[in-house]
């Protein structure tokens, strides 16, 4: 990663995460990385993308809260070709992730990026995080359901991206120790955040 440099963002549904990446990516001028990362993945791997998808952190089911179950329920064979599937488009994101890292610096929203990135000197980490109330007020607006929905709809996608990270990273999804940096949106506004976030990063790359 010599003269690049990666940021990582993880974050609560809710709080703005995209859109502050959004935001800084752009103000750096440097490529942004979400759901672009299943596309490529597919295609350098020559797997579909459905594939990627079925794995990826924000699916509504879990594919790893119940491996355990799946355990009791079926061979260990099926056990076995279930998680070694899962461990090898894993191993492939992650191939996307670091090769993505060598050759530009950019900006890459959850999928334990920080965690494919760990040896890579050049790398920030970060957690956004924002208050309940109005994590269930921006989720109800962005996705035009109630605030009841919206709630239920963050329970689920927070057990599920806690889930995948744990999964893979063995580290605990939005704790302090995971992180270089963790921030509640909600105290300085978006616009803010995103402000705060870009002088901490130019100071810390020196740019």
């Amino acid at each position: 990663m010599t003269g690049n440099f990666a940021i990582t963002i993880g974050r609560q549904l809710g709080s703005g995460g995209r859109e502050i990446g959004k935001k800084i990516a752009e103000e750096l001028g440097i490529a942004f990385y979400d759901k672009e990362l299943l596309q490529i993945a597919s295609r350098e791997s020559g797997l579909g993308k459905e594939f990627f998808e079925e794995m990826d952190e924000k699916k509504s089911h879990s594919i790893f809260g119940g491996l355990l179950n799946l355990q009791n329920t079926f061979s260990d064979e099926f056990y076995t070709n279930y998680y070694l599937s899962n461990e090898t488009l894993f191993k492939i994101q992650s191939d996307v992730i670091r090769n993505l890292a060598e050759r530009e610096s950019c900006l890459f929203l959850g999928r334990c990026a920080d965690y494919v990135l760990k040896d890579s000197p050049r790398c920030l980490n970060i957690f956004i995080s924002a208050d309940p109330e109005e994590r269930i007020r921006r989720t109800a607006a962005l996705r035009q359901v109630s605030e009841t929905k919206a709630r239920e709809i963050i329970i689920k996608t927070d057990k599920k991206r806690a889930e995948y990270y744990r999964f893979y990273s063995n580290k605990t999804w939005g704790a302090a120790e995971s992180y270089h940096l963790c921030i509640n949106s909600s105290v300085l506004g978006i616009e803010e955040t995103a402000a705060f976030l870009l002088r901490f990063i130019r100071q810390k790359f020196g740019l």
